[in-house]
């Protein structure tokens, strides 16, 4: 096998549950769980059983898995660093509209649920999730009606965004904290069409920047949001004031002395 993570191909039939089990293994003393799962990383050659001198059975990652686990680590931490790369793009666009700015933000969001009653009826409940979009926004305004806060989610997996679509528990807690919410997907991993009209959807050209790293273009409106009244509650408003805004990308204070011009 090719010692090139980028290179490497993983078996049709393994996937995410065998690469997550590859690491609990390298992570453990390897205690053998005799699953399915198991079976197929050992047939796949990525794990070996090995047994010492008592008899006793456990597992070790072979070679294979080793640049299996590397691979994936490369793959990741270049997703990561993709994300990253547009949630600052995306973050950048929101201050040059001037707003206030925040990511990694966690706020607590009232979702609607339903509670089966005594005798069998649906009641109505309200349940209290943890939301933390990647970027949370609100105008630079002293009147409070005019705040209009907004969430941008970023996607630049389309594995990532088939997750999300497939939980709308956790798009409903982003709804329940503002009053438009996007979806900013990085080009061709995913079209407008199948994500949920209650959300807009933007889409971001991915760019080479040079040394390796990752940059986007221009933010391109692929479906506006809906826009709805929405007045921020207290408890975000506290969570705003505790947190740091994204400072604005400013020009050096000394940027201007160079054309003053010396005294004769």
């Amino acid at each position: 096998m090719s010692a090139d993570a980028s290179a490497l191909k993983l078996p049709a039939a393994l996937g995410s549950v065998h690469r997550r089990r590859l690491r609990e293994v390298w992570r453990s003393a390897g205690w053998p769980c005799q699953d399915l799962v198991e079976a197929e990383l050992l047939a796949a050659g990525w794990l070996e059983r090995v047994r010492d001198a008592h008899g006793r059975e456990t597992l070790r990652v072979t070679d294979a898995g080793i640049q299996v686990l590397a691979a994936t680590l490369q793959r990741n931490r270049a997703a990561r660093d993709a994300h990253e790369a547009l949630v600052a793009r995306v973050a950048a666009e929101m201050q040059r509209a001037g707003r206030v700015v925040w990511r990694g933000l966690s706020l607590r969001a009232p979702v609607a649920g339903e509670l089966v009653g005594p005798e069998g009826q649906a009641l109505p409940v309200t349940r209290w999730a943890m939301a933390m979009p990647d970027v949370y926004s609100i105008r630079h305004t002293t009147v409070e009606d005019y705040a209009l806060p907004i969430v941008h989610e970023v996607k630049v997996r389309r594995a990532d965004l088939l997750s999300d679509l497939k939980r709308p528990a956790k798009g409903e807690a982003y709804r329940a904290l503002c009053s438009e919410c996007w979806y900013v997907i990085k080009a061709g991993i995913g079209r407008a069409e199948e994500v949920p009209e209650v959300y807009g959807v933007m889409q971001a050209e991915p760019l080479e920047a040079g040394d390796g790293q990752v940059g986007f273009g221009a933010l391109e409106v692929l479906r506006p949001a809906p826009r709805r009244p929405f007045r921020l509650p207290f408890a975000v408003w506290m969570a705003l004031a505790r947190a740091a805004a994204v400072p604005p990308e400013e020009e050096p204070p000394q940027a201007m002395l160079g054309s003053i011009d010396p005294p004769c």
